[in-house]
């Protein structure tokens, strides 16, 4: 156990030289979230929620610890082997590190670096506690208490472990690791605070399209109600960073580049703020959220329009003869993602974001710059930490997820939540608020319908339209009677077409069915 917690300390201190990505926890973990079916990461989501990646790390650290205790039985008798276990086991984190997408040769040595040194410690702790040979008494001499009872190790035999020499070996060991992994921690932080002191030095630009005022009425003010506006620390995260990248604005660059690109483009942070902004209220959903889950929020963000971006690099939609029908972006940490040209270019609001709710992006959800596309789901259109863009086709390249049984294409479906009252709850007879929100961006929600044990569909009242690439708030005065209910809620979108009721999951392209609560009226 000492040996192993050397490894991972030491190949922390490795990793904050290296990059942080290249840990080994975060490099085995990393590649575990890379080969997870789909159904696996769906009840991760489910059960963890934004929890999953800490659950990922200590069964990590859980299976590891296990590890060293087989090896350290097995070092008992057989140091060498028990040492090479340790070395193999570090090639396995290695091995995770260079597989990454992002993953580079160098990443490697935080996992061999940690493995070799606690392959020495191993070796040199097992040592300390192989038993010390007695010599046995010159020819002619007697034993002192030769033959008596109970009296120490015998001729020939062999003494007790060397405790005083274990002891000292193994406070050593654990100190020179703790000591490793504060100093780890320590260069890591002074390496992200470069980062932080780039994004506290950013003022956003006012911008040249701002957004227009939100209608009165909007937020309907219900209690329980999901606020209008998502503030930046309760909107979800969903995605396969285990360790948050942390990117100097300073030093961030995008390449656009590709099938049809006459004009390649490079461009770097303070590019972006000097370019005409825009400011929208757009409303993001990932393709994870269950019929009634929590992945979705609505914010105000300020960026740079994508398509006049592509347009400057000469980019054409198919529908204008263009070569390319994929659009391939690429983050920090190897994520990928394929949104369709078509799409981009139809005079919609896609943005490279720079800003979230008045401020900089958070670094949890993009920071320096992410990409949005209203309308669809963040897998095929929202990439965080954005470093490339790359045009190509669907049939010449598959992006992450989609290599993972997720469809290549995926609009957000009319969908609506019950909020209030929640699950099982206990309202008394009388008139109760049920409300909540419903959303299908790009197209705008037209009606909300309530209804109770299966009766009739009533129409709830509306918040007013932000617009259409937004969720509205929707309320209706139920006339509850004691008993048990179970009220359910259907959606009407811009275009006419109702929320289905066939229940499905959300693999491949989202989920769908009718939200419904039971609640016991009492």
């Amino acid at each position: 156990m000492i040996a192993a917690f050397c490894a991972l300390c030491v190949g922390e201190l490795v990793a904050a030289v290296v990059r942080p990505e290249a840990g080994p926890v975060t490099a085995v973990g990393s590649a575990v979230v890379d080969r997870t079916p789909p159904a696996v990461k769906e009840f991760a989501v489910r059960n963890f929620g934004t929890d999953d990646k800490l659950v990922l790390r200590l069964g990590i650290l859980v299976l590891l610890a296990l590890f060293a205790l087989a090896v350290g039985v097995l070092a008992l008798r057989h140091r060498r082997v028990g040492a090479s276990a340790v070395l193999v086991f570090g090639l396995v984190g290695a091995v995770a590190a260079v597989g990454r997408p992002e993953g580079v040769p160098a990443d490697a040595l935080p996992s061999v670096v940690g493995a070799v040194v606690a392959a020495g410690v191993l070796y040199l702790l097992a040592g300390r506690l192989a038993p010390a040979p007695v010599p046995s008494p010159a020819a002619g001499e007697t034993a002192a208490g030769d033959g008596a009872p109970g009296d120490g190790a015998p001729r020939g035999g062999a003494a007790g472990f060397d405790r005083r020499g274990f002891v000292i070996a193994a406070t050593s060991a654990a100190a020179a690791s703790a000591g490793a992994g504060y100093a780890g921690r320590r260069l890591a932080a002074s390496v992200q605070a470069g980062a932080s002191a780039s994004r506290a030095e950013i003022t956003l630009p006012v911008a040249g399209s701002p957004a227009p005022a939100v209608p009165s009425g909007t937020d309907l003010g219900v209690r329980g109600v999901s606020s209008y506006f998502t503030p930046n620390g309760s909107f979800y995260r969903v995605d396969t960073a285990l360790v948050v990248p942390r990117v100097d604005a300073g030093r961030w660059r995008l390449r656009i580049h590709g099938k049809g690109v006459t004009r390649p483009l490079t461009l770097g942070y303070h590019d972006l703020l000097r370019r005409p902004t825009v400011e929208r209220d757009i409303t993001l959903a990932c393709v994870s959220n269950e019929v009634g889950g929590p992945y979705i929020g609505n914010a105000r963000w300020v960026g740079v329009r994508l398509a006049d971006l592509l347009r400057e690099a000469g980019v054409k939609a198919p529908s204008e003869g263009g070569p390319a029908d994929q659009l391939v972006s690429r983050s920090v940490d190897g994520m990928t993602l394929g949104t369709p040209v078509e799409t981009v270019l139809d005079g919609r609001d896609a943005m490279l974001a720079l800003g979230m709710n008045g401020e900089p992006l958070p670094f949890e959800h993009g920071f320096p710059v992410r990409m949005l596309v209203p309308g669809l789901y963040g897998y095929v259109s929202a990439c965080k930490w954005i470093e490339e863009i790359e045009l190509t086709t669907f049939d010449a390249y598959d992006a992450y997820w989609v290599k993972r049984s997720w469809a290549p294409e995926a609009p957000i479906k009319t969908e609506s939540r019950i909020d209030t009252p929640r699950p099982f709850a206990s309202p008394k007879p009388g008139t109760v608020p049920v409300g909540g929100v419903a959303w299908a961006q790009h197209r705008g929600i037209s009606r909300v319908e309530v209804r109770v044990d299966g009766g009739d569909w009533h129409t709830a009242r509306l918040g007013a339209e932000d617009g259409r690439d937004t969720w509205r708030q929707w309320v209706w005065e139920w006339p509850a009677t004691s008993g048990h209910h179970t009220l359910e809620v259907r959606a009407t979108d811009g275009t006419g077409a109702t929320q289905t009721a066939d229940r499905t999951g959300t693999v491949p392209d989202g989920a769908t069915g009718w939200h419904s609560v039971v609640v016991d009226v009492s």
